[in-house]
């Protein structure tokens, strides 16, 4: 393999337990249910790419992205502003080249003001005057999008395609007030 094709693919390594002990499940792509090769997760390695990991099979619940590392702790490390203490599907972040474009709207099915961005944006109240986002469409690139102004509180990972209504993907009650494009520096 040359070194530009390992550089776009991604490479993480789940353990059952901390200090990267126990059974391990070692994963390059997609994973929707990992509970059929570890009974929990408590620590994983990071040796290439970017992940999104989720709490729940089929990418559901809170979302916690990972870049290249080591996380020997992670109810330690989830306790920074996540609420749960397991691993149980992952989602590995395509390397995207080229620029980056997602339109945001302050109400669903694309209503309300809306803006057009192209690059990170640490407080949409304080750019754009807007003081919530409930949908967006993701034209170019990967995006995370966060509930508080500068890249903080919950996440949620965005790839390109339509999103009508945050509310009907299970985050109601959740505000974003801070968006980052993910770029290839993970």
């Amino acid at each position: 393999m040359t070194p530009t094709n390992r550089n776009m693919m991604g490479k993480i390594t789940f353990y059952e337990e901390k200090n990267f002990q126990g059974r391990s499940y070692e994963c390059m792509s997609d994973c929707s249910d990992m509970s059929s090769y570890l009974s929990r997760c408590q620590s994983c390695r990071v040796e290439s790419g970017c992940f999104m990991v989720y709490e729940r099979n089929n990418y559901m619940g809170q979302q916690f992205f990972m870049r290249r590392g080591e996380y020997n702790d992670m109810q330690g490390m989830m306790s920074m502003g996540m609420m749960f203490d397991n691993i149980r599907s992952c989602r590995m972040i395509p390397y995207h080249r080229g620029q980056f474009r997602m339109k945001i709207y302050e109400r669903e099915n694309y209503g309300g003001q809306s803006n057009e961005m192209m690059d990170d944006c640490d407080n949409i109240q304080d750019r754009y005057r807007m003081s919530d986002c409930q949908s967006c469409n993701v034209m170019d690139g990967h995006w995370l999008m966060y509930e508080q102004a500068h890249y903080k509180g919950r996440m949620m990972y965005m790839r390109p395609g339509e999103y009508r209504s945050f509310r009907d993907m299970g985050m109601s009650g959740m505000r974003f007030m801070s968006m980052r494009r993910v770029t290839d520096m993970c």
